[in-house]
């Protein structure tokens, strides 16, 4: 049976894309026909119609940054269920991050999460660690990874501390042309920190961590990476690509700037949880667990900065970092509870509603932000809206309104500040792999 969606706005930015019109989907998967707007496609006796009127048939969403748990942690999310949270969110991809137990940082943990994912309904790429247990002390095995189809690396969960280690890692991932995604955070300055530094940790009397914990880690990189571009010492095969994970202070992304500006090929990823609260959201909450997480949520004036910088392009994608805990490492005191929250099942909602329906960015530029853009930093294959491809779509609807509740997560976590929260935009579904999610 053949699958026709008629009508709908076909977004594509990989294909400079944004026109009404309708796809047929032949049984195998692959894209059968594409037609614009006033054309149709004839309907067979079998064939399925959807009808997408006022909706969106994006391109499949990409998260580059979430956290499924396994091995190690499988009490708070597997493979499996961080799938069927990435479904239900709408995204027909994501990266894993390597900080598991034990870590990946070599290829029997790739080759682990490759064997583990490869009927799962979602496309999954593995971002394992730079340094051999992510100490920072020893390169992990750069080549060997990138034999097992490894794309990036990344110590998530704390930045190579020591700068000629960080210097290593720039100029061996240079020749492998793989993206360095650095979770930027000068420890000696976060140690022991719960929340944003600021009038509300002090009335609160949590340790704060300073927003320049992250800004000289930053910093730091930066300046490494243009001395090493500009004498052009051990020349790389290609120039260092450098990615910064869950931007969330006006001084990054002003260096952010600065660096783009000198010609060096640096991107940024923001949050939905960064982009939509602030620590005095944390302040002001009863029970505080949901809304701990690093980097910390921060003033009204950084949220402001990473608002402004989606609108004028210096962010290049939005990143759930979706990070499972069970119920108890987040209903304890807020100086015990774990760091970080889920955010696959809330995101596009969030988007729209903080973004879009706001007027800070385009439908267009949503769509980018979530999917084509991701794909391309990741340094994937573009989806392609083309007879014989193979169909990879999100399916939205931007104006219906809903609240999110836990009948909406299918992560075996629930650890997130915006239940019972209302919002204007919802994903509808995917298709990916040949199989309809969501419509059925």
């Amino acid at each position: 049976m053949a699958i026709i969606f008629q009508n709908a706005r076909l977004v594509n930015p990989a294909q400079n894309l944004d026109m009404q019109g309708s796809v047929k989907v032949s049984r195998n998967g692959t894209i059968d026909t594409v037609v614009f707007a006033p054309e149709t496609v004839p309907t067979g006796p079998d064939d399925r119609l959807i009808d997408m009127s006022g909706r969106i048939l994006a391109s499949g969403l990409f998260d580059m940054h979430c956290h499924f748990r396994e091995p190690g942690q499988e009490y708070k999310e597997t493979l499996e269920t961080g799938s069927r949270a990435a479904v239900a969110g709408g995204f027909t991809g994501v990266a894993l991050m390597p900080n598991t137990i034990p870590v990946i940082d070599g290829p029997l943990g790739a080759a682990y999460i490759r064997h583990n994912a490869r009927d799962l309904p979602i496309d999954i790429e593995i971002i394992p660690a730079m340094t051999v247990e992510s100490r920072g002390e020893t390169l992990a095995p750069f080549g060997k990874l990138v034999s097992y189809g490894v794309k990036a690396l990344s110590d998530d969960g704390r930045a190579v501390p020591d700068t000629k280690m960080m210097r290593l890692v720039f100029e061996y991932a240079a020749n492998f042309d793989l993206l360095l995604i650095q979770h930027c955070e000068d420890a000696s300055l976060s140690e022991d920190g719960v929340m944003n530094e600021g009038p509300y940790s002090a009335e609160l009397g949590l340790k704060g961590i300073p927003e320049a914990a992250e800004i000289i880690t930053l910093s730091r990189d930066l300046q490494l990476m243009e001395y090493l571009q500009r004498h052009k010492l051990n020349p790389p095969v290609s120039p260092p690509r450098y990615h910064v994970a869950h931007t969330s202070t006006r001084g990054s992304l002003d260096l952010v700037r600065q660096a783009k500006a000198k010609g060096l090929q640096v991107t940024c990823e923001v949050t939905p949880h960064h982009f939509t609260l602030t620590d005095q959201d944390l302040y002001e909450a009863a029970e505080k667990g949901n809304y701990i997480m690093k980097p910390p949520l921060a003033s009204r004036e950084n949220r402001d900065a990473i608002l402004e910088a989606l609108a004028d392009g210096t962010v290049d994608a939005i990143a759930t970092d979706h990070a499972p805990h069970a119920r108890h490492e987040k209903e304890c005191p807020p100086d015990q509870a774990a760091f970080g929250i889920i955010g696959l099942e809330s995101s596009v909602g969030l988007t729209f509603s903080e973004l879009v329906h706001t007027g800070r960015i385009s439908e267009y530029r949503a769509i980018e932000l979530l999917s084509s853009n991701p794909r391309k930093l990741m340094g994937l294959p573009p989806v392609l809206f083309e007879p014989g491809e193979a169909a990879n779509f999100t399916l939205i609807d931007p104006e219906e309104g809903w609240t999110f509740t836990e009948d909406d997560i299918r992560s075996k976590s629930k650890n997130t500040p915006f239940l019972g929260r209302s919002m204007k935009g919802r994903v509808m579904g995917i298709y990916h792999k040949g199989v309809l999610h969501g419509l059925e």
